[in-house]
């Protein structure tokens, strides 16, 4: 039972966080828009995970797929968390 409730919460903190991650890449349509508080607010949640996929160059002309593949990954990972704490409980 607890970890059926790990699980839950585990996947509610990566919809939480991939949620900042879209508001992230949305805060680059607006000038400014990261110089503001609740733009370096997200800015600091959010940089540290998203750099580790800078190395990747995944800039197509002036779009970038880093956010993306980073909720990519963030859900991947945390479906293969559950997967390991579900095998461990059954």
């Amino acid at each position: 039972m607890i970890i059926a409730f790990f699980i839950y919460l585990l996947y509610k903190c990566v919809q939480v966080y991939s949620g900042l991650l879209i508001i992230y890449a949305l805060l680059s349509w607006f000038p400014g828009a990261y110089d503001s508080t609740l733009g370096r607010l997200i800015s600091r949640i959010c940089e540290p995970y998203l750099r580790l996929f800078d190395r990747l160059n995944l800039r197509i002309g002036m779009v970038g797929f880093n956010v993306m593949i980073a909720i990519i990954v963030l859900n991947l990972a945390a479906s293969a968390l559950a997967r390991i704490l579900q095998s461990i409980l059954y």
